[in-house]
């Protein structure tokens, strides 16, 4: 048996089936990754949105080896000054003068948080739904389980918990119309990724921070896959004339090494108070360390800008794709996270891609996601797009019935 096969044999026997993979990766260096005999692939779904920096970038490992010699962990009734520093910075990227941090490890657990902060604040006038959205994605656990508006997710896990209630993506009187006097917040997505890649209108954005200034609560901006510069801002919501009450992330914060975080405004910066909440990993100085040497690289290397214009070099191949095939659709999204929608089936065209070299994400039955590192060279991606090109011509032929 080759390395491969011994892997997937452990595999199987091992790890508890929620995911279903077909090979194995055993090291990556910016947007190529390799399997254990060493064949290598093109990276674009970058750990599903997570290595926007790009696997191992070399400022990223100092730092993390640097850190691992001095202190990994400490518990948070301890200060460390990674921590801190982090705090001050999301704070600043996100324009929340006057707001704070909380720190955790994962997506869902920044949200579960942001969901946790919204009750806490309408308790006492006894508000405590969440408007969320529908196609919308906000995490594996019970409550944010609850709070995704996708079915799909929900299954096998009643009962729910409750205050939830969902509304059309860019439908603001869908959003008014789920607005009731128990409404604690607004959550949504800048761009919906698990959803089929969906941007947010501005002006939907815009009109639901205006709805929730005048119904007194808060706006909530999940920015787990979208954020850390994906879409070509800092966060996809700066896209808008709008800023939330709260915003969560985590995926690309520390380039792989776990890490969440909850960034608050000034009027929300301390609706939490001493043991009201808590996470024992989050915030360590090893993840913090990570943190701010992604938004180092990500600051000094331009990458805000690289993701815009490679995101329309890569948009405008795949539109030119909508052009040739039937089959395809449709090209949304914003930046280094599109989606390309097709009347067939998206995971047999992940798996066609794959076979030529290019690893990329689905995000539904018929949509195939794109999210490669935003350090991606032009010389990459032009290989990548021959790949895409070669792999569209073995599927559909000519193109247009030929």
């Amino acid at each position: 048996m080759s390395k491969s096969e011994d892997i997937k044999a452990l595999y199987k026997a091992s790890v508890m089936p929620t995911y279903s993979p077909e090979i194995a990766i055993a090291e990556g260096q910016g947007c190529k990754v390799k399997n254990p005999e060493g064949s290598t692939f093109y990276d674009f779904t970058s750990g599903i949105g997570v290595h926007n920096a790009g696997h191992c970038h070399p400022k990223v490992v100092r730092a993390i080896q640097a850190q691992a010699a001095k202190l990994t962990h400490c518990s948070n009734l301890f200060m460390n000054a990674p921590q801190a520093q982090l705090a001050r910075k999301l704070v600043s990227l996100a324009g929340f003068k006057g707001g704070k941090a909380f720190f955790c490890n994962s997506g869902a657990e920044a949200n579960e948080a942001a969901i946790k902060l919204a009750r806490r604040r309408g308790s006492a006038s006894g508000r405590y739904e969440v408007v969320t959205m529908r196609n919308s994605f906000h995490g594996r656990t019970l409550a944010t389980v609850a709070a995704t508006g996708q079915s799909w997710c929900q299954e096998g896990y009643d009962p729910l918990p409750v205050g939830f209630r969902y509304a059309d993506f860019n439908d603001l009187e869908s959003v008014r119309a789920a607005v009731t006097d128990k409404t604690a917040a607004v959550m949504l997505e800048a761009v919906q990724g698990e959803g089929g890649v969906n941007p947010a209108a501005p002006e939907f954005l815009e009109g639901v921070r205006a709805l929730c200034d005048e119904k007194d609560i808060l706006m909530i901006c999940d920015e787990v896959q979208c954020g850390m510069g994906r879409t070509g801002k800092w966060f996809g919501w700066q896209h808008s004339k709008a800023a939330p009450d709260l915003v969560t992330m985590a995926k690309a914060l520390a380039d792989g090494v776990p890490a969440g975080a909850l960034v608050a405004n000034a009027k929300c910066a301390d609706v939490f108070a001493k043991g009201s909440h808590a996470s024992t990993f989050g915030g360590n100085p090893l993840a913090c360390a990570a943190a701010l040497a992604v938004i180092s690289v990500i600051e000094e290397e331009k990458l805000l800008d690289a993701a815009r214009v490679n995101g329309d070099i890569l948009r405008g191949a795949l539109e030119g794709f909508v052009e040739k095939y039937d089959k395809v659709l449709e090209v949304r999204g914003l930046g280094m996270m599109l989606g390309m929608a097709v009347d067939d089936s998206a995971a047999e065209i992940a798996d066609l891609f794959r076979d030529f070299g290019l690893l990329v994400c689905t995000a539904g039955a018929h949509v195939v996601r794109f999210l490669p590192p935003l350090n991606l060279k032009e010389s990459e991606l032009e290989e990548a797009l021959e790949m895409m090109t070669d792999a569209l011509e073995e599927r559909y032929g000519g193109g247009d019935g030929e």
